[in-house]
């Protein structure tokens, strides 16, 4: 039984390396999608709202 456990671990090894190097090979995501770039710029236009009552340095 210990014989198998020691086959067992290299395929499963083997098996979850595999699946990593498909998964970090992938094409990237392109980066001209008009819905992409939509998002893009709602978060920025998030980032730069105000979101307290004012800061202490403008008048």
């Amino acid at each position: 039984m210990a014989a198998l456990a020691w086959l067992i671990i290299p395929v499963v090894a083997g098996l979850l390396a595999s699946v990593w190097a498909g998964w970090a090979a992938r094409p990237p995501r392109s980066i001209t999608d008009p819905s992409s770039l939509a998002e893009h710029e709602r978060f920025r236009a998030a980032m730069e709202r105000s979101t307290g009552s004012g800061r202490a340095d403008e008048k």
